[in-house]
C-alpha cells in the first residue's frame, strides 16, 4: 500500500477514526469531550494560545486513543489468548491514554484558574 496518492491515504485515516468512532466507547467519549472544550474555547473567548493548547492537548488525546486501539486490535488478532507480555504491551498503550487525559485535565484547570484570576 505504499505510494499511494494523499486523497487515498487520508481515506485510510478517515476510515480508521470512523471505526474507532463506532467500535470505541472512551474514543466517543473522548470525542465528545473535545467539542465540549472547543464550545468552552469559543463561548469564554479564549485567545489564540489558548485555541492552540486546547488543539494540540485534543489532538494528543485522541491519537493516543487511536494508537492504544490499534495496539489492542493488533495484540488480539495476532495472540487472542491471554499473555502477561501482550498485557504488559496493552497495559503500556492505555497507560499512554491516561497521561494524555491527565495533561488534558492539567490544561484544563489552567485555563479554568486564568478565567477566574
Amino acid at each position: 500500500m505504499k505510494n499511494q496518492s494523499f486523497l487515498r491515504r487520508l481515506g485510510f485515516a478517515l476510515t480508521g477514526f470512523a471505526r474507532a468512532l463506532r467500535s470505541e466507547k472512551s474514543f466517543r467519549t473522548q470525542v465528545a469531550a473535545a467539542f465540549v472544550v472547543l464550545a468552552a474555547l469559543v463561548w469564554f473567548e479564549a485567545s489564540p494560545i489558548w485555541w492552540a493548547v486546547g488543539a494540540l492537548t485534543i489532538a494528543a488525546v485522541l491519537a493516543a486513543e487511536l494508537v492504544n486501539t490499534a495496539v489492542e486490535r493488533l495484540a488480539d488478532h495476532l495472540h487472542p489468548e491471554l499473555h502477561p507480555e501482550i498485557k504488559a504491551v496493552k497495559d503500556c498503550a492505555a497507560a499512554a491514554v491516561l497521561i494524555a487525559s491527565l495533561a488534558a485535565v492539567a490544561v484544563a484547570a489552567a485555563f479554568a484558574y486564568e478565567l477566574l484570576t
